[in-house]
């Protein structure tokens, strides 16, 4: 029986149940579209490993260079090649079933391990796993199936962490039906990648990483061995590149729109190279079938990672300790800034690297070692690709000047626990009416006339529903800690900041809150009332 928490293609990620249909005319529009595809630069090879764990195969040396007038139509040499690196990957798990099972009849059913990256991408479309995937009652032994590729000649395979999570037992099947036993080297729950090892042999088929970054359109083959059955390959376009899904700061997933089948997840994307552009991890499936909507985790950050956990077992990334959100064109205009563009740090931590250099809140980092940095998915990313120890020189924004500072960086840990008040707190609510700001559609109270809601900035302990602070998300009990860049302590304080903005033509005023535990800045219109 398949575990529902092996399986990233359960609902909503769940597997294409059609096979692609191509008529005449598509067939003919692919073929004058594949023309040109070297017949020998398929990235397998099944030579001795290298001390190297990213090698090239030798296949990989001639492809480049073969006349396009020999090029086959179709896929099928392509496939032929890379199929036998592909492997089928089944687990067991013990002890975990009645814990999973009281999970579903809770209604938290997820084919992923709690707190996993991939777990929010699943609440975020919701959806429920068939009866068929849950365990049973009472503990026992689970099974679980996924894909992966060999790396190597010598037995390293790459697959995704939520397959082989917990797992007791790791057994491989080939393309060819044989079967061996692995043991897992290293997880990255971060990522959703996993490398294991298969030993005994020196000459397994493997795939390489590609080296290059996929265009949008080009072709990808998705290729699986779900259930030991035999490999399985459908084939696609790229749809788009650096996808957001919301399951973490490293998210930069690569969207195809080649169907990926029920168990193959771990299971490459190729390139028409025969190189692997990346790892199938998740579809978005609202009607149970694909819908051409299939995420993989790029080469580059696999090769990243997969380097890491064979030469440690682990990840390790570097951290400079701040709370960052993006820059909105809003947030951009209320800072005076040509673009939005750049990380904004809402709250450095406390004895964190980026405190002790001196960032602060408000600032807004523009590059790292003279590399523009995009937005703040870009900074995360930026920053984890530095090992923990390296110094790092950053530019940033400071009160609209330029400056540079230079930084260790720490180890991003485990788990980062956001500080929320303790003791009879009631977050500001039931607390008075207190002060109205009309021109934010908002009424605030000083924070020490708040019983729990500390002694900085104002509480908010009400919120216009028709303003644009209520659309933004203020509530009761948020408490507002600058105005403009000027710490505030009285609703006095935040309407001379109001006002001062408005004077100076702003048609925003950026404003620093702290809501449950956290804080962020928030460009808020200034109404022409008040």
């Amino acid at each position: 029986m398949t575990d529902r928490r092996i399986d990233a293609h359960s609902q909503p990620f769940r597997p294409a149940a059609r096979r692609s249909v191509f008529s005449a005319r598509k067939f003919a529009l692919m073929a004058s579209v594949v023309a040109g595809l070297g017949a020998g630069a398929f990235g397998l090879s099944q030579t001795p490993a290298s001390a190297d764990l990213f090698s090239t195969p030798a296949h990989a040396q001639v492809g480049n260079k073969v006349n396009q007038a020999q090029q086959p139509v179709g896929f099928a040499d392509i496939v032929e090649k890379v199929k036998p690196s592909v492997i089928s990957v089944k687990v067991n798990i013990a002890e975990k079933v009645a814990k999973n099972d009281d999970r579903s009849e809770r209604g938290e059913d997820s084919p992923f391990p709690p707190g996993s990256p991939m777990e929010r991408f699943f609440r975020r479309f919701g959806g429920e796993l068939p009866p068929g995937l849950r365990g049973h009652r009472g503990g026992g032994m689970m099974t679980g199936q996924g894909s992966g590729f060999f790396i190597t000649a010598d037995g390293y395979a790459v697959t995704n962490n939520h397959v082989v999570d917990g797992a007791d037992k790791v057994e491989v099947t080939m393309d060819d039906g044989k079967s061996y036993k692995a043991k897992v080297i290293g997880t990255d729950q971060r990522t959703d990648l996993a490398l294991i090892k298969v030993e005994g042999r020196t000459d397994f088929p493997f795939a390489k990483l590609s080296e290059g970054k996929p265009r949008i359109g080009d072709w990808v083959l998705a290729v699986g061995n779900p259930f030991g059955l035999g490999g399985t390959v459908t084939a696609g376009i790229v749809s788009a590149s650096g996808r957001d899904i919301g399951s973490g700061p490293y998210d930069d997933f690569i969207q195809i729109d080649a169907p990926v089948n029920k168990g193959n997840s771990g299971g490459p994307a190729f390139d028409t190279n025969g190189e692997v552009m990346g790892v199938n991890t998740a579809i978005y499936s609202p009607s149970g079938g694909s819908v051409g909507i299939a995420f993989s985790i790029p080469a580059s950050t696999v090769k990243q990672v997969v380097q890491q956990l064979k030469d440690k077992g682990s990840v390790s990334r570097g951290w400079i300790g701040v709370q960052i959100q993006p820059v909105t064109p809003e947030i951009a205009d209320s800072l005076g800034l040509k673009k939005p563009e750049g990380a904004l740090v809402a709250e450095p931590q406390r004895d964190g690297p980026a405190a002790k250099a001196g960032i602060e809140s408000g600032d807004v980092i523009t590059a790292v070692n003279g590399t523009p940095v995009k937005d703040a998915r870009e900074l995360a990313r930026t920053i984890g690709g530095f090992a923990p120890g390296n110094t790092v020189k950053l530019t940033v924004i400071h009160k609209g000047s330029d400056k540079e500072l230079s930084l260790t960086l720490g180890q991003l840990p485990n788990q980062i626990e956001a500080k929320v008040n303790s003791g009879d707190d009631d977050g500001g609510r039931n607390s008075g009416r207190g002060t109205e700001v009309p021109r934010l559609g908002l009424t605030v109270a000083p924070a020490g006339s708040v019983a729990g809601a500390g002694k900085d900035g104002v509480v908010v302990t009400d919120v216009d529903p028709k303003s644009a602070a209520a659309e933004r998300g203020f509530k009761e009990g948020d408490v507002i800690l600058e105005v403009a860049g000027k710490n505030v302590a009285s609703p006095g304080d935040v309407r001379e900041a109001v006002n001062t903005a408005k004077a100076d033509n702003k048609s925003s005023v950026l404003i620093r809150v702290r809501s449950g535990g956290s804080s962020r800045f928030v460009a808020v219109p200034i109404s022409a009332k008040g």
